[in-house]
This record gives C-alpha cells, structure tokens and sequence, in this order.
C-alpha cells in the first residue's frame, strides 16, 4: 500500500524547482565499503563510523545527492585469495559500490586474474566455508587521494631528519623483512649499516624507541599514525622526512559501474584537494597525509627509486 508520506513527496517532486531536492531523497543510499579497523583511515566500531575516507566517502554521496551507507570488513592475507579478489567479490556481490582505501597497482586492476572468489568478513557474512564464490568483474579506479610515504619516527628534541643521510649519527633501528628495514640497509651502498640496529618482526619496535635501544625508525606514517591514536600521551614525533614508496590510495569499482560515479568521486578529490579540505580532514582525523604522487596507478614500491635522493 503505498504510503500518504510518499503520495505527498510525488506531488512534491512535480515541481521543477524542488525536483533535485526530491530525487536526493528517494535515491538509494551510496554504499562504500572500508576497512573495519584501519585508524585513522577508516574505523567502524559499535555501528558508528569515523577516519579520514569516512569523511571522503561522505563527501562523494553529498555531491551525489545520496545518503552514505558504510559497510565494514575485514580481510586476511590467505593462499586462496589476495585483497584485490576479496574487494573485487565485494563489489560484484553488490555489497558496495565503491571501496575506499586500495592501493592502485597495475596488477591489481583491470579484469580479474580468477574467475571467482568469496567476499571477506562484513555484516551479514556467512561462515567463510559456507560464503558462495563471487563471479569477478573488472575493476577500475578513481583518482589517487594519498600516497602512501615513509617518515622517521624519534623521540622530541633531536635534531631536524630531511634526508636519511641525517641519520648517520644516530642509531637507527631497521625491521628485518621490512621495506622500511631494507632501505635503512641499502641505502647508499649501505652507509647506515656501521650504527643501524638490527630488529626482528617480533620485537617491538615502539618499546625499542622508547627504552633508548634505538634513537630514530624508519616506517610508514600510518603506522605512527594509528600508534598515535591509541597512545596519546607518547613523547614520539615524525619527523619533517617524507619519501613516497610510489603507491597511491584511491577508491576502486566495477567497469559495470555508471560512468557518473568515478565521474562525481574524481571531481570530489580534485575539489577537496584544491579548497583545502583534504589537508583540513588530514589533520581532524590525525593522518599524515601526503599528496599523490606520479604516476597514479603504478607497478608498486621500488628500491632502486627508494634508494636515489
């Protein structure tokens, strides 16, 4: 039975001037998949959703004239499937339309490498063993909003890092297995290796930086980010060093897609980095952002590009 509410808004929406208002309203929700715990990124907890491509996301339904509907998951690096497959079976499954946050490698995008794949853990999920296998569609990106860098974290009121080459007096520690690790090592025929301390995955590294073992760490400014977040209080700083790893963040969706949705999304990215917004919602949301670098969509990190200044 249709409802006296509706009738009215129908009548409503004959007018010219309210017809925008009007399909606003009735238009179906955006819904965007994220990262169910990646602070400052994205964060869902109890059902309330925040991070820095929350604020993104709603800006895409705002210039869509949708209300945003986030939808949660979490995945897990198996044998059977890869981030891109999992994102992929969320978007051919019609759970979301867009998913914020993925790095945009050429060999992640395009048609799928497998011809089918079940969907990560979201709401509503079925027991991993009883989920269906998705068939894949081709994924396509939107414009990048974030490069993914490098910094020095250090403890306050040592002297100013702007190249690693300022770290030859320190004592900086290097995570094996690491790219981060890696770098220290190599970097410049492996000039830091005399005073580099050697860490292993199983150590932590937060307790070897405060406890003095090392003075200075190189890792990826989201890892100090969401450290940050859950301590406070901690004396720990980046430092002013900033080296992209040549990996950029964007939203990812189907070819099927309507054209006007990666049309809406790249035009929200190119505004808000324009007026400011991005670096306002950066900093609301304590993310060491850093503009995307070129090219948009590349084949991954480097060490031969990591290693030259």
């Amino acid at each position: 039975m249709v409802t006296r509410r509706f009738i009215r808004w129908q009548q409503l929406c004959l007018l010219p001037v309210l017809g925008l208002a009007c399909s606003a309203v009735l238009a179906a929700p955006l819904t965007v998949c994220v990262s169910e715990d990646s602070p400052p990124q994205s964060n869902v907890h109890k059902g309330k959703a925040t991070g820095f491509d929350i604020r993104l996301a709603q800006a895409v339904a705002d210039a869509s004239g949708r209300e945003l509907k986030i939808v949660p998951f979490e995945t897990e690096f198996e044998k059977e499937s890869t981030l891109s497959q999992e994102v992929n079976a969320l978007l051919s499954s019609g759970q979301c339309e867009l998913v914020s946050g993925f790095p945009l490698l050429k060999a992640d995008l395009g048609p799928a490498t497998r011809p089918n794949a079940r969907v990560p853990d979201h709401p509503g999920a079925k027991r991993k063993r009883d989920r269906a296998f998705i068939t894949l569609g081709e994924l396509v990106a939107s414009a990048p909003y974030q490069s993914s860098t490098l910094g020095v974290v250090q403890a306050p009121g040592q002297p100013p890092i702007n190249t690693l080459m300022d770290l030859q007096e320190r004592k900086p520690g290097a995570v094996t297995g690491t790219l981060a690790g890696t770098l220290i090592s190599v970097y410049r025929q492996g000039i830091l290796r005399k005073q580099m301390v050697t860490l292993s995955q199983r150590e932590n590294a937060w307790t070897a930086l405060e406890s003095g073992r090392v003075d200075s760490l190189l890792m990826p400014t989201a890892a100090y980010d969401a450290y940050k977040l859950q301590h406070a209080d901690t004396p720990l700083v980046l430092a002013a060093l900033r080296r992209p790893i040549g990996l950029n963040l964007g939203f990812v969706t189907l070819s099927s897609a309507p054209k006007e949705l990666l049309e809406v999304t790249n035009q929200v990215i190119a505004q808000a980095m324009a007026d400011g917004r991005m670096q306002q919602w950066a900093k609301q949301e304590g993310l060491s952002w850093s503009a995307p670098a070129a090219p948009a969509i590349s084949d991954g990190p480097s060490l031969q590009s990591l290693t030259t200044d």
